[in-house]
């Protein structure tokens, strides 16, 4: 008998979507760890808040273990690889409506990150506001 796959990358897909129609910006709130290809001079307290407007990100693919994209950080092409299991939220800068995960013991094994990044603008510098969040187990 086969697993039931888990709803999370459909869900942050859906969310992505509605912000998206919505004219709203995505951010998504990431547990780093050694699996997490992200910028570790922006990493706090173990965690990254990114950016995934269609302006701060390109060839951005939700699948259902990674997200990839590339983005510019302090005026720097890199290419991003995040564990689904690792992302903690998903929301709406403009107004905090969004989505809480639990953080998953799940080993996800990271696909490879595409070469050369292409030019993208800048995620923007101040904090995102603090998201009005529902947990989903």
């Amino acid at each position: 008998m086969s697993s039931v796959a888990s709803t999370k990358p459909y869900l942050l897909r859906a969310l992505y979507e509605w912000c998206a129609d919505q004219g709203f910006t995505p951010y998504i709130s990431v547990q780093v760890d050694a699996s997490t290809l992200v910028p570790r001079q922006f990493v706090r307290d173990g965690q990254i808040v990114l950016n995934l407007g269609a302006d701060a990100v390109q060839n951005l693919h939700m699948g259902n273990d990674l997200i990839t994209c590339q983005a510019r950080f302090g005026g720097v092409a890199q290419s991003l690889s995040i564990p689904i299991a690792n992302v903690a939220a998903i929301y709406a800068r403009e107004n905090g409506q969004g989505m809480a995960f639990e953080i998953g013991d799940q080993s996800d094994e990271s696909a490879a990150a595409e070469e050369g990044a292409p030019e993208a603008p800048e995620p923007p510098t101040e904090p995102p506001p603090r998201p009005h969040l529902t947990r989903v187990k």
